[in-house]
């Protein structure tokens, strides 16, 4: 199962997913797509087994993955302080791998009925329903 998790900025984000996920399901192929070098090599660290950075990158890894992992903002076009390209958001949001977003309320975008929690919450509840989704397969 490929599982890919994009993420920009720092990585702290995609860094924690990958460390939990990795932990939890060793025997998961985690792709770490950053959209800038930094948040590549911190979600390299983290344990992912793949990692690389840019707009084509994210365009190639998408297209086969089974499921997709990041901030709601990746499947918007100039998200993430301008870091997600309208290239990266069409072939995110087009992608038919299973989409789970983090529902982060910056960068000009509101999610009403988003919960204020913490990462690590967030995060928890990733791990749930990627081994929801692990299940199926």
């Amino acid at each position: 199962m490929k599982i890919v998790i994009i993420d920009g900025q720092g990585g702290r984000m995609g860094k924690s997913i990958i460390e939990q996920l990795h932990s939890l399901y060793p025997e998961l192929e985690l792709y770490g797509i950053g959209s800038n070098s930094i948040a590549t090599s911190a979600m390299l660290k983290a344990g992912a087994a793949y990692g690389s950075t840019g707009e084509n990158p994210v365009i190639v890894n998408v297209q086969d993955a089974d499921i997709i992992i990041g901030p709601v903002g990746i499947v918007m076009a100039n998200s993430l302080l301008g870091e997600i390209t309208p290239a990266m958001a069409t072939a995110i949001s087009s992608s038919k791998a299973y989409k789970i977003l983090i529902p982060v309320n910056r960068c000009n975008h509101y999610i009403v009925g988003c919960q204020n929690l913490s990462l690590s919450d967030y995060i928890n509840m990733v791990c749930e329903e990627v081994r929801k989704e692990v299940k199926l397969q």
